[in-house]
């Protein structure tokens, strides 16, 4: 039976993710396969939509990057609709971690191969709030600053160079001040923090070389930075995909992970995320994601 296909787009995204998103759905087109597409007008829109269409032996579609994919992920919680993929995004982490083609005509044969398989979402909570779903990562520190202060025009412009272009803006004003974090009892005060369910960060860099989002805990990656030319030193050691490797960087497993500060930003999946203090688990239940 031919996959009954619900893609969720957003077109705040701009024109040259439009164009990404016509080329897989002229691959549809070509064979035949029936799909409704839906586009949002507002932020949470995509869950909203995701949650109307999680009926049974429905793939529902996230078309752009990880915030995106996140969204239609918190939708589909507790239904058996499986999450398809169609990474449209900047940095499409969770499609290479998912080895979904990033060429959007090949990502679009992959949702009809068939095949899926489980992962486990994490759960982010702050104070009294609503769990926020994330599907790939959590991080506090610089990254969580830029992409906070990340004009939503410039990312549009030149996508990942508008993070690099951020990124210099805010280096060297950065406090680099610690916070605490506690990882299963254990306790730590870096500087920056990075809670991951899979290997790669910003693209193909990988900081978690052993991590994979079948499994329910997290890597907990976090650095020790005190001024600008550490940053700069672990931003070139991830580059050679050392980072890991560095006395300046402490990679654990753990389960419960809570974060303190004083109303630090945190980023989730690459899109601003509120403020400090933050609890983090595991979702109870997975997600199936369909993968070629």
């Amino acid at each position: 039976m031919t996959p009954n296909l619900c893609i969720i787009f957003n077109p705040a995204a701009g024109a040259r993710r439009r164009t990404r998103l016509y080329a897989a759905l002229d691959v549809l087109y070509g064979l035949g396969v029936q799909f409704e597409l839906l586009e949002t007008n507002a932020p949470g829109d995509a869950e909203k939509l995701a949650r109307l269409a999680a009926h049974k032996d429905r793939i529902v579609v996230a078309a752009g990057g990880d915030g995106t994919i996140a969204e239609v992920a918190a939708g589909l919680e507790g239904s058996s609709a499986l999450l398809g993929l169609l990474p449209l995004g900047t940095a499409n982490v969770f499609a290479l971690e998912m080895a979904v083609p990033l060429n959007p005509k090949d990502a679009a044969r992959a949702l009809l191969i068939g095949r899926s398989t489980s992962v486990y979402p994490g759960l982010m909570k702050r104070g009294d709030a609503s769990d926020r779903l994330f599907i790939q990562m959590v991080g506090v520190g610089l990254d969580a600053v830029v992409v906070h202060r990340l004009p939503p025009g410039l990312k549009r412009a030149f996508g990942k160079a508008a993070y690099v272009m951020q990124t210099l803006r805010d280096l060297t004003s950065h406090p680099f001040n610690s916070f605490k974090v506690n990882v299963d009892g254990q306790q730590l005060e870096p500087s920056g923090l990075v809670v991951t369910k899979g290997r790669f960060y910003a693209g193909r860099f990988q900081i978690a070389p052993s991590a994979d989002p079948r499994e329910t805990d997290f890597h907990v990656l976090s650095l020790y930075q005190h001024h600008m030319f550490d940053a700069l030193k672990h931003a070139a050691a991830m580059g050679l995909g050392r980072l890991p490797k560095l006395s300046s960087i402490s990679l654990q497993r753990g389960h419960e992970i809570e974060v303190f500060g004083a109303d630090l930003p945190v980023q989730a999946d690459g899109d601003a995320a509120g403020y400090l203090p933050i609890r983090i688990r595991t979702a109870l239940r997975p997600l199936r994601v369909v993968v070629p």
